[in-house]
Formats: C-alpha cells, structure tokens, sequence
C-alpha cells in the first residue's frame, strides 16, 4: 500500500531503507503522489514511519533538499565496555518506612533482547516478571498496530518457561547478552548476594533488528561489527513499551544503553525530538547512557577565524582501517568548504559548498576514494553538515582543510564513528574529550547518565564528557559503571561502561516511580520531576564546581534524595 494507508510488511530486502517523516499537510500531500513510499505507523501522533527502496531514497533527497538528512535512521551502538550501595539504592529498598523496591512499576530496555530463562527475571515460583517480550528480529504475528517483529506475552514465556525446551514455544535470545545484563542490573530479582535496583517491578523489553545494509553502508559500518540499530527501530520500540504500559495502566522507566556520534549533537533530530516527548508524558522516565567516548579521540573542535581563513584537520588512519567517515558541523551563521590531501600528497581540491552537492573523486595513485557531501541548512537549527567518507582508506595521516566561505561564529566541530564503527587505528591528532556526549543522551528531557568508579570514588575513564554542541549541560549526573555485578546468559558477570550507569539509574527512577505514582505520593511524575529530585539529591565534592562536564551535578546517591525531599 501507499500514501497514509498502512502496510501490511516493510520488504525485508537488502533494498529496503526506512526513515521518519513529521506529519503534515505537505508531507500527506507528497505521500499521496509517491507510491513508492509506504507508511507503517505513526509514532506519538506525528512522526511517520516510511519505506522505500534506495532509488526513490535517493531520488527524495534532492526533491526535499538537504533537509532530508534529517530524516534518516541514525546508527547506534552499545555503550559499554556493590554498586548500588554506593548509588544509595540499597539503603531506600531497606528503609522500613520507604519499602521501595519498584513494586507496581514497569521497566522497559530497548536493547539486544532478553534471556528470559535467567532467575534474575522470574518470580519464586517459577513464573517470568516479563510482561511482554518484542522481537523485531523475526516476523509476524505482529503485535497490533506495529509492523515488524513478533510478541510474547507473559501467558507465552510462561509457558515456554514450563517446557523442556523453552526456545521451542519462544525463540528469542540474547545474542550479545548486553540487554540481559542491564535489564539484570536494573531490575533482577534477589538471589544470594545478587539484587537489582528494582528488584519488583516487572519488564517490557524489546529486541533491536540489526541496521539494514543501507545504512551499514551509508554510516561506513565495518563488517565485523554485528551489533548496530538503527534510531527509527528504538523509536518504534520506545513506541511499543509506552503502548503496553499505558494499557497496563502502570508508569514506566525507559533504559537507552545505546549511542551514536552521528548527529548533530544538539537535541534536534527527529530521534531526539520524539524521544523528549515522550520523556514529557505523565509516568514515563527515559534514562540514556552518556557515552564511552571521552578518550576515543574522535572528536575535535576549532575556529576559522575569518572569512577566507582556513583551519586543518589532521586524521591519523592505520593498516587496513577500511572506510572511514568523518562529520563535521557549523553553526547557521557560517557557511564552510574543504579540500582533502591523501598520505602521499595527492590532493582533492576545494569542494564548492551548495546544498546536497555531491562530489566522489577516485584518487590516482592510492586505492583510495574520497566522497564529500554538504547538507545545509539542517532543518531546526540551519547548521551546516559537511560529510567526508574515505573509502580503502591509506594509511597516514589525512588532512581536510575547512575553508570560510561565510564566517560569523567560525566555530566547527568533528566527529568519528563510536568506537566499535570505526577501526581502532583511526583517531583525530587534535582530539579532545569535551562535546563527546552520544546521541541520543544529548536530548531535551532525558536523565543523562555518564559513570564513575564506586569503588575509588573516580570518574570512569572513558565516560564521555559535556556539553552539547549547544553548550547545555551533559551529563546530568553519574552513576555506579566500573565492574559492576550482573547476569549475562552464560552466568554472573561483570561490565564497565555508561550503558551500566544508566541502568542503575533507571532502577533508582522505578524506585521514584513507585514512590510517587503506584503510592499517590505524586502522581504527575514523569521524567522532568524525577531529574530534578534526582539531581538536587546527588553527593558532591567540596573541592569541586558544579554542574561540570565530567560529574554533571554530581553522582547519584537516591537515599539523600528522600532525605531532601523529606524536608520540602
């Protein structure tokens, strides 16, 4: 089907490419007379999700301008690499009077699945305190109004749980374990010396489908690398934890464990836009993970100085680093080119920069190829997103020249894949730590989370620091995410990394959920109360100035923010 009508399956060829549209008049309009764009679903009642094949994609990004960009799936990754006692969580689950340990309240991942056999999600009896489990990794039946994947109910993965082979009746699993370990992490039952933050509230949790061939290409994705989603999936899977809840009539906590450095790292893509929305809405809490990016090098920022002055940035590739795609973005006020110069001298010369222009040049004495490509202005902000991909990339070192065609602010700013998207010989020599907060932590109204070490009482080395490229705080606090204890399908375990730190704040939030919504202590809470409490409750350091782009406001210790609020 075509237009506004909905589809009964996106294509599952490697042709397919999905993106979102705003809803509106001209949007309806153009839908109706492009029948090679089909429609799934509408998300939040506005956001459109579409289809097409790649021809018609690429056919629409001249016909929308260089606003389209915006549109696209972005790419993302995981995030990582007697915790809660130092988070003050242990304490309020053990205050007599206070009894929290997340009855009443759900907890939704949107990660890489669920090992639902585990203890750490199942009651005494046996019986699973999964909710419901969505698989966009296979087909069908779908869960009503969606369009991808399949759904288990709690009645399913019961039964499943009771057969000799679970897996027969309910074949998701966790390949990757990195949902299991946060969803345990957050919300496991108590076993031993093993307690999630929330040990009582009960899950949704959905399974991510990999990023379509498309995009793997579009966004440089190396081949080894098997674990990247696309912002559209998260959206839809963000779309269906809220849904569920809502008929459940139960508030719920959203954990993101995952991030991207595609972007422009200012809380206005679509992604972002949708995602802080629903953050708004009355008993939803949405929790994302900073970022392990602080000491990837795969950032820098600068200034031109002037118009007609010229600024370089030198990238270091190594031995058989692949392809390689560098953003860059400047504000509404600047207008920039580039040239780019190989290892060995060759040189593509200067780029003229026009909306959409496109420029690939096969260099003559490398086996390398060099794409450049300018998209401006970038709808919400007018910014100007200037895209490099090295394709066989030489080793060496790479230098791309910004050239100021049009200079007010003269500032710009350089990003890398995540790391994990990008080979590990690849690095910017002019890197700094600052502005290397993911996407989507980089939103309007999520409770950002970076990490630190409980244990030493030090910031956890890569985690990644503020602020967003529109200057505003990032993170908002940091949590427990050094060797922090969990459960992978394979058994106990450890993990480091922001994806933790989130999912020990997500487990505090339940916390708060279940103290305002489920006992009526405040039942308006959503996301925007819950950061506030959370953030005035934080422990913080005599010897240091706060909030800061490291500590955020300060490391999370929930127990003194009952204390707090105990004397409003």
């Amino acid at each position: 089907m075509n237009g506004t009508e909905s589809a009964q399956q996106p294509p599952n060829s490697s042709d397919a490419v999905t993106f979102v549209l705003r809803k509106n008049a001209f949007i309806d309009q153009l839908l109706q007379n492009t029948p090679a764009i089909h429609t799934t679903q509408l998300l939040a009642g506005r956001y459109l999700v579409c289809y097409t094949d790649t021809v018609t994609f690429n056919n629409l990004i001249s016909q929308f301008g260089s606003s389209f960009i915006s549109y696209i799936s972005l790419v993302l990754g995981l995030l990582d690499s007697a915790n809660l006692s130092a988070a003050g969580i242990i304490q309020v689950q053990q205050q007599p009077y206070l009894d929290l340990r997340g009855q009443g309240v759900l907890m939704g991942f949107v990660d890489t699945g669920i090992d639902y056999t585990q203890s750490a999600f199942r009651y005494p009896d046996g019986t699973s305190k999964i909710q419901y489990l969505y698989d966009q990794t296979v087909d069908g039946p779908f869960p009503q109004g969606f369009f991808i994947g399949t759904e288990y109910t709690n009645t399913q993965i019961n039964e499943a749980l009771r057969n000799p082979d679970p897996y027969e009746l309910v074949p998701q699993k966790d390949e990757s374990g990195h949902g299991t370990f946060l969803a345990s992490v957050a919300a496991g039952t108590a076993s031993g010396d093993f307690i999630g933050a929330a040990p009582e509230s009960e899950l949704i949790v959905v399974k991510l489908r990999k990023a379509s061939p498309f995009y793997l290409n579009w966004f440089a994705v190396p081949s080894w690398q098997q674990y990247a989603y696309e912002s559209t999936d998260i959206m839809i899977g963000v779309e269906y934890i809220v849904k569920k809840a809502r008929e459940l009539d139960r508030p719920v906590v959203i954990c993101i464990g995952l991030g991207t450095t595609f972007g422009a790292h200012d809380g206005f893509s679509i992604f972002e836009e949708y995602l802080s929305n629903i953050a708004n809405l009355r008993g939803v809490c949405v929790c994302t993970a900073a970022g392990n990016e602080s000491q990837a090098r795969h950032h820098m920022q600068g200034t031109i100085a002037e118009k007609g002055a010229t600024r370089n940035i030198d990238l270091k590739v190594g031995e058989d680093a692949g392809n390689v795609i560098l953003g860059i973005w400047n504000t509404i006020a600047d207008k920039i080119s580039l040239s780019v110069r190989s290892p060995t001298g060759e040189l593509v010369g200067r780029i003229p920069s026009r909306p959409g222009a496109f420029s690939r040049s096969n260099l003559i004495l490398e086996k390398s190829a060099v794409q450049v490509e300018y998209y401006f202005p970038y709808e919400s902000t007018g910014s100007q997103l200037s895209s490099v991909n090295i394709y066989n990339a030489t080793p060496g070192i790479w230098t791309i020249t910004l050239y100021g065609d049009i200079i007010l602010d003269g500032t710009f700013h350089a990003w890398l894949p995540l790391t994990g998207f990008v080979s590990p010989t690849v690095e910017l020599l002019s890197a700094t730590p600052y502005y290397t907060v993911t996407c989507p932590s980089t939103m309007f109204g999520s409770i950002s989370c970076g990490a630190y070490n409980s244990t030493t009482g030090s910031l956890y080395s890569d985690s990644s620091w503020g602020p967003t490229r529109l200057d505003r705080m990032a993170p908002d606090l940091v949590a427990p995410g050094v060797n922090v204890g969990g459960i992978f399908p394979t058994g106990p375990g450890t993990m480091s990394g922001t994806s933790v730190a989130s999912a020990i704040t997500a487990g505090a939030c339940a916390l708060m959920m279940q103290w305002g919504i489920v006992e009526r202590n405040d039942i308006s809470f959503s996301t925007y109360q819950i950061r506030a409490y959370l953030i005035r409750g934080c422990n913080r350091s005599p010897t240091m100035t706060y909030p800061n782009t490291q500590w955020g406001y300060g490391s999370l210790n929930l127990i003194q923010t009952f204390n707090l609020m105990r004397e409003l």
